[in-house]
């Protein structure tokens, strides 16, 4: 082979690996200059891809009223929101290597106004009363030590620790102590949280979510599977049936009768 037959077999090479990297700039940049003199990111010892953010660990389900998440619409929404994946979008969204998405509804709602907070003052009607916000479920012989307001939430979990065996629903939405962990776990509070009345807001907030409120407002949920899976969360408050879903179960029903949940519900959420 003389020398200008090595030339053309060696241009060839080259253009057969530039048309073989040019779709892939990571690897492009691993191993080639970049522009301005600068090293190729292998020999800065730098990632091509960068690094992604954690994922959070997936909530654990509760079990009996107040911990239940109908359908598990919060998750499935989360899902959608991301819309279909593509090995080839390089770092667009959706693509292999694209950046984690954000979540598409906010860990904590607020604020503390609108249809939520209408809806969360039907919850406290039926499930806390007078008491409001410092509620604690008229069967525990052996209360909290001081108001649940001035608890933090490791104080209240350890209540709960040291008082086995009669009820611990607390606030003004009566979480239950499944309800509470997992919620508490989800919206990320540290344990020196106080059990504030904007806490219990915001974690009564991610209870509407899993009831669907969300799928409501989008037109893609009834009105009254929205409330039937409000019911099926909060023991106090009535199915379509009238009575409660948990009715007879550890001395439960409906506070209310459904004509007036669903009155109440139409205010700010009509047909």
């Amino acid at each position: 082979m003389n020398p200008d037959e090595v030339k053309m077999a060696l241009l060839r090479a080259l253009l057969a690996l530039s048309i073989l990297i040019a779709p892939l700039p990571g690897l492009a940049a691993a191993f080639l200059p970049l522009q301005g003199g600068g090293q190729p990111l292998l020999q800065q010892r730098q990632s091509l891809f960068g690094s992604s953010a954690p994922r959070r660990e997936q909530e654990s389900p509760g079990d009996g009223p107040s911990s239940y998440a109908p359908g598990s619409t919060s998750r499935k929404a989360e899902l959608a929101s991301l819309g279909p994946a593509s090995l080839f979008a390089g770092r667009r969204a959706g693509g292999l290597f694209a950046p984690v998405a954000p979540r598409a509804v906010p860990l904590l709602l607020g604020p503390l106004t609108g249809p939520a907070a209408h809806l969360r003052n039907i919850i406290a009607l039926a499930e806390a009363g007078p008491a409001g916000y410092d509620a604690v479920q008229h069967g525990a012989r052996i209360r909290p030590p001081r108001a649940p307001t001035r608890l933090t939430l490791a104080q209240i979990f350890q209540w709960i620790a040291d008082t086995p065996g009669q009820p611990h629903a607390i606030g003004r939405y009566q979480f239950i102590p499944d309800t509470l962990r997992r919620l508490v776990h989800r919206a990320g509070l540290p344990r020196n949280t106080r059990f504030s009345p904007q806490v219990q807001d915001r974690l009564a907030d991610l209870l509407l979510l899993d009831a669907g409120l969300g799928e409501l407002q989008a037109e893609t949920l009834t009105r009254t599977q929205f409330m039937n899976n409000l019911a099926q969360i909060w023991a106090g408050l009535p199915t379509s049936s009238g009575r409660s879903h948990y009715h007879g179960y550890a001395g439960n029903k409906a506070t209310m009768s459904w004509a007036r949940f669903e009155r109440e519900v139409s205010r700010v959420l009509p047909d």
